[in-house]
């Protein structure tokens, strides 16, 4: 019997409680056995992370710990890219015969369309969107919402939470 996996792939700068809830709802949602946060060194969108990627892995496995089922992992070095595409091709090859969800804010969907290889990951795993704070409008005009199929795409609504890296960097 196939297992189902969750990624949830991002710099992590830093690891939030929005990651734990997102990762729990799509657990028990999609009857997922286990959630990788996929931590990456650099995000292609951003010129530099806050923290380190020590302190950001470091952080991730701290606040997750009493989860057993999110298992942290860095990829970069093994996959020899930071692209969620190559990531996700790299699990799938690593753990054959598994189904793959790929987890996601509202507001990454947005840009969806920027990442390298975007319209080839429906084709390797589902989407699981998760709504964000004023972000459900914007993400539903998006350029990728439009193009996937909705077989491929799940669009989550669920009792938010208002917290980001961004927030937590400024406090």
């Amino acid at each position: 019997m196939k297992k189902r996996i969750g990624i949830l792939g991002g710099s992590f700068d830093p690891a939030h409680q929005g990651h734990i809830k997102i990762s729990k709802e799509a657990k028990k949602r999609f009857n997922l056995k286990s959630v990788f946060w996929v931590v990456t060194k650099k995000n292609p969108f951003k010129q530099k992370s806050f923290y380190s990627l020590s302190r950001r892995i470091a952080t991730a496995k701290k606040l997750s710990i009493k989860n057993k089922f999110i298992k942290v992992i860095f990829l970069d070095n093994k996959c020899k890219s930071n692209r969620t595409f190559r990531y996700i091709n790299y699990l799938k090859k690593k753990y054959i015969n598994n189904d793959f969800y790929f987890i996601m804010g509202a507001d990454n969907l947005i840009n969806f369309h920027k990442w390298k290889n975007w319209k080839e990951i429906p084709k390797i795993c589902k989407i699981l969107v998760f709504d964000r704070e004023n972000y459900k409008q914007r993400c539903l005009k998006s350029v990728a919402y439009k193009k996937i199929d909705r077989k491929r795409l799940k669009f989550i609504k669920f009792n938010k939470v208002n917290i980001s890296s961004s927030q937590l960097r400024k406090i």
